[in-house]
């Protein structure tokens, strides 16, 4: 599935890589250790058992209660609010659960598909990153949102 995604176009512009079968089972390995080691972790998403994505925590640090998020849908999947209903799952986990106090979601400027993802889950945009991240058409600027524990709860109805 992880090489298939990272075939994928639109996840190779946002995420600057394709993975073969072997560099799929060493991200498999590194997101155990990270997990671990509290640094993060990723979950496929699902329905009915069939991988739709990914969702995950990165950047972690317990000690200062936050995290960054990720994600990514596959092609048959988008468009349907499948990142927004697990994103929010992952919010409600890391702010219930793990007791986190902030989430930061970073995302392309041109990138209109992820922005409108983290508005819908209730990350505030905070600003932008001026030529933030390298992808594989050059240097991007960067939105930045963040939602805080504290902040107004987004439900899985208004995706």
């Amino acid at each position: 599935m992880l090489v298939r995604a990272y075939a994928d176009p639109d996840i190779q512009r946002w995420h600057g890589r394709s993975l073969s079968h072997d560099q799929a089972e060493e991200w498999v390995a590194y997101e155990g250790s990270r997990w671990a080691t509290d640094l993060g972790g990723s979950w496929a998403i699902t329905r009915s058992d069939v991988v739709l994505g990914r969702v995950g925590l990165n950047d972690m640090s317990l000690a200062e209660a936050c995290a960054g998020v990720t994600y990514w849908v596959l092609p048959e999947a988008r468009g349907r609010g499948v990142a927004v209903a697990a994103l929010l799952a992952v919010v409600d986990w890391a702010f219930d659960e793990l007791g986190l106090h902030r989430l930061e979601l970073n995302h392309s400027t041109a990138n209109v598909a992820s922005c409108r993802v983290a508005v819908r889950t209730g990350f505030l945009e905070e600003g932008t990153k001026r030529s933030r991240a390298l992808h594989l058409d050059g240097w991007h600027d960067m939105h930045a949102h963040a939602v805080l524990a504290d902040d107004p709860r987004q439900t899985g109805r208004s995706a």
